[in-house]
């Protein structure tokens, strides 16, 4: 539904919060009044861009949550987890707002002139409640007008497009453009070949582990020559986890393609070696081609444990990288977005984590200028695999057993 359909069904008290909120100059009896003035003000370019020029980056992490997503209705749940989006907001003083508790009054106060006790602080699911109030009053956020989506929030259609259109206008403002670069990576497919190499090599060889599942260094060295990118087994000493279950243990790409193979039940880990299951050996003979679509979902649910927001990095990497953008330029304009986790920075995350990654899967390819300034473009591939697969904020990969 669109926003016109939405504010018809909206009783006359939402649509002079509505209105108020936009400064309409409009009587608040007449309902059909309301609509035509918040339709003629929401639907102007001007107002909408100035809204999103005044949002916290909060507020920011969860319009984008939104605008990207082919669903019709969420849950209070659902909108209070995007709303904090995966963190837990530090306790504030909340400001007075006319949706924030109100002061205590003169009367409040004792005679002797001692003030009560100040306002608690507010707590994450109140600040996740204020933000989704926000929304409701700009107009993009709307409940349900049914019996079955009473109790659920719809976001209108028209607006969804007209925001993403804003943010992507405000971002392409920073973006730094070059010309294509002297020299590039392009890994388009190779990580598809790396897989079959991988499971060949289990099927020839007899590969145990140590007590933790965990290949023996000769192995795993044995196993990474055969690839068509070279990666330097992790040592000890850093911290690695969150990324995979074999994350600790092996390199970034490797760790992905290790994690891939095993849940879609190509290999199987038994007590004391790694062995090819017979859906595994389909491939290795030939009869079965890994899928470049499954890997890619695979790692977005595998990595949005620690990066809650990572559909939306992507489909704004897509979007902004039609052309070789400068990675520095990228990063200033989605900083907000990024939040970092535990040892990695927000510079981490997006460049080792999601960019390095998209690079592997051969969604983007990475140059460097004659000036040393690093660039990306999206692939063909690329552009084919994010544009056409969305993936929930609430689904990611649980850790553990594969499915069966």
């Amino acid at each position: 539904m669109n926003l016109a359909d939405m504010l018809v069904f909206a009783d006359i008290a939402e649509l002079t919060r509505i209105a108020e909120t936009y400064d309409c100059d409009c009587s608040s009896h007449s309902k059909n009044e309301l609509i035509q003035s918040i339709l003629s003000t929401v639907q102007r370019r001007d107002v909408m861009e100035s809204r999103v020029e005044e949002m916290t980056v909060n507020d920011l992490r969860f319009l984008n949550s939104l605008v990207f997503e082919n669903r019709a209705a969420y849950s209070l749940e659902e909108l209070k987890a995007r709303a904090l989006n995966g963190e837990q907001a530090p306790a504030v003083q909340t400001p007075i707002t006319n949706d924030s508790p109100k002061a205590p009054s003169a009367s409040a106060r004792s005679r002797k002139g001692k003030k009560t006790a100040p306002p608690l602080p507010t707590g994450p699911d109140e600040l996740a409640r204020l933000a989704i109030s926000r929304f409701k009053r700009f107009g993009w956020l709307f409940n349900g007008f049914s019996g079955q989506t009473r109790y659920l929030y719809q976001v209108p259609e028209d607006v969804k497009n007209r925001l993403s259109d804003v943010l992507e206008k405000r971002y392409r403002s920073s973006l730094v453009i070059t010309d294509e670069p002297p020299v590039y990576r392009d890994e388009r497919s190779l990580i598809m070949d790396d897989i079959v190499y991988f499971l060949r090599f289990v099927r020839n060889n007899d590969l145990q582990v140590t007590s933790d599942g965990v290949l023996y260094k000769r192995q795993l060295s044995q196993a990474l020559e055969l690839f068509s990118v070279s990666e330097t087994i992790p040592t000890r000493g850093g911290w690695r986890f969150g990324y995979g279950r074999k994350f600790r243990d092996y390199p970034d790409r490797f760790s992905l393609l290790y994690d891939f193979t095993f849940y879609q039940g190509y290999i199987a880990e038994e007590p004391d070696r790694l062995v090819l299951t017979a859906e595994g050996r389909n491939i290795t003979d030939g009869a079965m081609k890994p899928d470049p679509t499954k890997l890619y979902r695979f790692w977005l649910r595998l990595y949005k444990g620690p990066i809650p927001n990572l559909t939306t990095l992507v489909q704004w990497i897509m979007r902004l990288s039609d052309n070789w953008v400068t990675v520095e330029s990228l990063h200033k304009i989605l900083q907000p977005l990024v939040r970092s986790y535990y040892y990695d920075t927000q510079r981490d995350v997006l460049e080792r984590r999601v960019l390095a990654m998209l690079m592997h899967l051969g969604i983007i390819k990475w140059g460097e200028t004659a000036e040393g300034d690093n660039v990306i473009r999206i692939t063909p591939q690329g552009k084919m695999l994010v544009s056409g697969n969305f993936l929930a904020f609430e689904d990611t990969l649980i850790l553990g057993k594969p499915p069966i």
